[in-house]
């Protein structure tokens, strides 16, 4: 979609976004004086406390100041991103959103923020990209050309999972069926957890999921990966094909997390923030967490995160219409 960020654009953002905050990060030394809370707006033990929480250790280690996870789970996200955008304003409450905050504008017709006015973008911290997986024992396809013929020649005789409707899963394969003119019928759970379950049983043919999640069944041979979104090849994964290799250059569907303050927080504290949290997912120990889920952590900051966001949302605002999706 040229409406969104790929992952070469988001390196290309990077650099300006370093250059923008690499001298104001130095304007408050006295932040933090005290605990930060991270709002985490999913149950522990989520895909975003899986980046969270190794980045709250780094921040800790290296400032000397704690870094409080509340998990704020419910109403798929939104209700923890509805209490950090009415939280203090002070630069100790800050919010760990996710691509999914990105798409409730266009799931949640009432919801009690505004995701565009009432928190600022501060750091994209992890970017995850999407993969197609399947059960071997149910599609056949050694290759995604095969599998994409094989689709085609069978319209809705093939399904996928999803963690719900309006989740990255679901939307994720609306827009595969939509740039790939096919149809796969979607089986909704409540959960990524439960639809990998049920792909691993065989219970399903196959999964729009974040690469994080699937790469260990991947490698234990118990689900197959025949593409990866976006432009570029998973180094976790280097013998799966690519989007754009296989002719979906649009496909640029990732799972990716970031950081926000609410509305308000001193500039000050907004810069030692990104400078900080920078820091943490920068150190080795972080990075072999980041490596092993199959994540990158592009670096962009303030308002090229800021422009990220808002692409993410017209993309799938897009897509949402397009494929008539609804809440469960």
């Amino acid at each position: 979609m040229t409406d969104s960020l790929n992952r070469r654009d988001i390196l290309r953002a990077a650099v300006a976004g370093a250059a923008l905050y690499g001298t104001a990060g130095h304007a408050q030394s006295t932040w933090p004086s005290k605990p930060v809370t991270m709002i985490v707006p999913f149950p522990a033990g989520g895909g975003t406390d899986a980046f969270a929480r190794p980045m709250s250790a780094q921040f800790a280690r290296l400032t000397g100041k704690s870094m409080v996870i509340d998990n704020r789970g419910g109403a798929g996200g939104t209700l923890g991103a509805g209490i950090a955008a009415k939280a203090a304003p002070d630069g100790y409450t800050l919010f760990m959103g996710a691509v999914h905050h990105t798409i409730a504008p266009s799931m949640y017709p009432k919801l009690d923020y505004n995701i565009e006015t009432d928190l600022i973008p501060l750091i994209l911290v992890a970017s995850v990209p999407q993969v197609v997986v399947v059960n071997p024992k149910r599609v056949t396809a050694a290759t995604f050309p095969e599998f994409l013929a094989q689709v085609k020649a069978n319209p809705a005789k093939l399904n996928y999972g999803s963690a719900g409707g309006g989740t990255s899963h679901h939307l994720a394969g609306e827009l595969f069926k939509q740039q790939t003119k096919t149809f796969i019928t979607h089986i909704p759970y409540r959960g990524a957890g439960p639809a990998l379950n049920d792909l691993i049983a065989g219970q399903v043919d196959m999964m729009f999921d974040g690469l994080g999640s699937s790469a260990a069944h991947i490698k234990g041979g118990r689900i197959k990966a025949l593409m990866v979104s976006g432009n570029k090849r998973s180094p976790a994964f280097p013998d799966v094909p690519c989007a754009a290799e296989m002719g979906l250059p649009d496909y640029n569907v990732t799972t990716w997390y970031g950081v926000w303050a609410p509305k308000g927080t001193p500039t000050d504290a907004q810069a030692r923030a990104i400078e900080e949290i920078r820091k943490a997912v920068s150190t080795d120990e972080a990075k072999a967490v980041w490596a092993n889920q199959g994540a990158e952590f592009a670096n962009v900051t303030g308002p090229q995160f800021d422009a990220f966001v808002k692409g993410e949302i017209r993309k799938w605002a897009a897509v949402v219409k397009a494929s008539g999706a609804k809440l469960d």
